[in-house]
């Protein structure tokens, strides 16, 4: 069964926001969606954490969000984890209520860069300030706070996803039960950094960035294909990513560059970038993707899981990522069984690289539910 048409759903903090650099903003909306009802004593939430550029909307058909347009293309209306979300599916609404977040410093609907500047009565632009991990998972526990939740039945994450879940379960440990991360790690990897610095550069040298106060002239297009491209080749395995190819083919005049494509790869890889372009916010990218390249849980030793005896992990990795490569995950587990969390770790074999949590919810759905379970942890 499938959950239907949704809505997204807002929470407004009309008092300031302290962020980790020291900064402020003066009022803070958080965009957000819910799939199933939350029981008496609030205990069977699940707090989904979406990849880099997702958005509050995993799951039903959601046509529009206020204020996104034109973000929200044809690619957003169906939910990103819609396989995974619903009755009797991997997050069972008929046993939980999910929610998912847009995350702060994101363009669908949450406070970001697009926002309007109370102050100036216009986006804020270049004057949006930086935004760390910590304080995306600050900003979803006022908003479990002001849903009366107390403790989450788990949190679930996959790619940057997973990391901010392991954050929330490391920063506020009496906060959550169960902790899934897919394709995840717990630090930002050398290999990480030069490919999102990659396409930080892309973004600011495209003329039209204009130190990111474009919101009044043309955006930074290019610079944008450019970046999601270089992310691209990360999130497939290069034999899907050539089986793909062979079905995209643009012609030279879709292109609007100089340079004309010549082979189906090269028309695919732009054809990806394109498609992004028009569903994301360059300063979003940028303020998320330095998220990630300053993520940090201080000390990748068992210390950080100190207070967290009492949570239960279930690890999952996939052997063809190569953009969060197994051996991160089995770092993790490592870590978790040096601390005496209880922890269980999956290895996915497929054929489709890191996207595979997004695309094959047959591989992960019975251990996520089973995970869920009160049993799941229990010796044979």
């Amino acid at each position: 069964m499938t959950i239907g048409s949704v809505t997204t759903q807002f929470f407004h903090l009309n008092e300031p926001f302290t962020l980790e650099s020291g900064e402020s903003l003066a009022t803070l909306t958080l965009a957000y969606e819910t799939y199933g009802l939350l029981n008496a004593d609030a205990s069977n939430a699940i707090l989904v954490f979406h990849a880099l550029t997702g958005s509050q909307h995993a799951a039903g058909v959601n046509l529009a969000v206020p204020g996104v347009a034109p973000l929200w293309t044809d690619e957003c209306v169906t939910g990103w984890w819609d396989e995974f979300i619903g009755p009797g599916k991997a997050l069972d609404t008929d046993l939980y209520c999910v929610i998912c977040v847009n995350y702060l410093g994101s363009c669908y609907g949450s406070t970001g860069p697009r926002s309007i500047n109370p102050q100036t009565g216009k986006s804020y632009g270049s004057q949006f300030p930086k935004i760390s991990a910590a304080d995306i998972v600050r900003s979803q526990i006022l908003l479990l706070e002001h849903l009366g939740i107390h403790c989450l039945h788990a949190a679930v994450g996959g790619s940057l996803g997973g990391m901010l879940a392991i954050l929330l379960a490391t920063r506020f440990p009496d906060r959550v039960k169960r902790i899934i991360p897919l394709a995840s790690g717990f630090q930002t990897t050398v290999i990480q950094r030069v490919q999102n610095f990659e396409q930080i550069v892309a973004i600011c040298n495209d003329p039209d960035f204009n130190n990111g106060d474009y919101y009044d002239g043309p955006h930074p297009k290019a610079g944008i294909i450019l970046a999601r491209m270089i992310s691209h080749k990360t999130f497939v395995s290069l034999d899907v990513l050539e089986k793909r190819a062979k079905q995209e083919v643009l012609h030279p005049d879709e292109t609007g560059q100089q340079y004309e494509l010549s082979t189906p790869i090269e028309s695919y890889m732009f054809y990806q970038g394109k498609k992004f372009a028009e569903r994301f916010d360059a300063n979003s990218y940028l303020r998320i993707m330095d998220v990630w390249r300053s993520y940090s849980l201080e000390a990748v030793t068992p210390k950080i899981f100190q207070g967290c005896e009492h949570q239960q992990y279930l690890v999952f990795s996939i052997d063809s990522d190569v953009c969060f490569y197994p051996e991160e995950q089995f770092a993790i587990v490592k870590a978790l069984e040096a601390a005496e969390v209880p922890v269980k770790y999956i290895t996915v074999h497929s054929n489709k690289g890191h996207d595979s949590f997004l695309l094959e919810p047959e591989l992960y759905s019975p251990y996520i539910r089973f995970a869920l379970t009160d049993g799941c942890f229990q010796p044979a």
